[in-house]
């Protein structure tokens, strides 16, 4: 499994042994990246937390339908993909939500992509970034490398969405956390 992003060290590896198992097939590839984000917690987890509204993050997301009402463990989503990738649409299911430890795993169950058998976690742990709270977020995957492709090149673009994604929920983030120190400063 490749470790890529911010860089990895004892707590890390614990966090990616303990929230980010995958079982992995000969057919497959899988990777870890991390995103450290200088924002709170809590802060990050209202963006992530919303299954039914990825759009508020990710950029190649146009739009979300969520099937059904309440948002809970087997939720599926209709997800609109940006033109400029090679989809339109990805039909996703929710497969856990832990409030409390801040972890979110979905399946990708359909839709006109080549992510087939594509399953990911990302769970998000406090830190203290520069004296002040922050977030580690930490997204894996697992996918089957398609036909005519190599497990690199699978690996290659599925973590460059990843990437984007997790750079992209760092910067509404941040500024959301800079507009919540704002705002109390100017209450004061």
């Amino acid at each position: 499994m490749a470790i890529t992003g911010d860089g990895a060290n004892l707590p890390e590896i614990d966090y990616i042994k303990r929230h980010h198992k995958h079982e992995v097939r000969a057919y497959q590839c899988t990777s870890s990246l991390l995103k450290r984000i200088k924002a709170p917690v809590h802060l990050v987890w209202s963006l992530v937390r919303r299954f039914d509204q990825p759009q508020k993050y990710k950029p190649f997301v146009s739009g979300c339908n969520v099937q059904g009402g309440d948002l809970e463990i087997g939720s599926v989503r209709e997800v609109n993909v940006r033109s400029g990738l090679p989809a339109t649409t990805s039909t996703e299911r929710l497969e856990l939500l832990n409030e409390e430890e801040h972890i979110l795993g979905m399946r990708i169950v359909g839709g006109d992509h080549r992510l087939q058998n594509y399953s990911s976690v990302i769970t998000l742990h406090p830190e203290t970034i520069e004296g002040r709270p922050g977030t580690l977020v930490i997204e894996s995957f697992v996918v089957d490398v398609p036909e005519g492709n190599t497990t690199d090149e699978t690996c290659y673009f599925v973590e460059a969405l990843v990437k984007c994604n997790l750079k992209s929920l760092a910067d509404v983030s941040e500024r959301l956390a800079v507009q919540d120190s704002t705002e109390s400063i100017v209450q004061v």
